[in-house]
């Protein structure tokens, strides 16, 4: 059953829950109706509502992005263990985690008591699809002219759409969690 939920987003630090008691793996990410998620390294949209929800669903968490997301960043995420996945030694921030492989963000990951949501870019989603328990999609209504940067089409293989959220008049997101067969 697919629950539809209307969703007040607020500029308050609540946490959202997404998993019981074990941690889970959960790819967070927006896409336009091509499943582009990028543009020249930047993200091709600014939309608050979702700013917001990203904020509100990953604090107290842990991130994992690549070297080129870390590079957009102008400081790490507050309120969240930040890991940037690099073979590059000394980004120059004490409190960012810096890891050499996906091996070694899951070693890390099993000694955590939150989640760890991955955050992109493309080349991180796809390292780390085959450990994603849950996906937290953001469709965004509109199709990047000039956008080189995208999902792989069948990202969503094997999972299921459990709820639906609307963000705000022209968002959604969308929550799918890994198929049990």
């Amino acid at each position: 059953m697919i629950r539809y939920v209307r969703a007040q987003v607020t500029g308050k630090h609540q946490r959202q829950q997404c998993s019981s008691t074990k941690m889970s793996i959960i790819g967070i990410v927006a896409i336009d109706r091509n499943f582009a998620i990028g543009k020249g390294g930047t993200l091709p949209w600014h939309y608050p509502a979702d700013m917001k929800f990203f904020k509100q669903t990953t604090i107290g968490n842990a991130v994992v992005m690549g070297s080129r997301t870390w590079q957009t960043l102008k400081r790490p995420l507050p309120d969240r263990m930040n890991i940037v996945l690099t073979t590059k030694q000394g980004i120059g921030v004490d409190s960012v985690v810096t890891l050499p492989d996906v091996k070694s963000v899951l070693t890390l990951a099993k000694t955590l008591t939150r989640d760890l949501f991955v955050i992109g870019g493309a080349q991180v989603y796809e390292a780390f699809l085959p450990h994603i328990d849950r996906w937290v999609v953001t469709e965004v209504p509109l199709s990047v002219e000039g956008a080189d940067t995208f999902m792989p089409a069948n990202f969503l293989e094997g999972f299921e759409l459990y709820e639906v959220r609307q963000l705000d008049e022209e968002l959604r997101a969308k929550f799918y969690e890994r198929s049990r067969t």
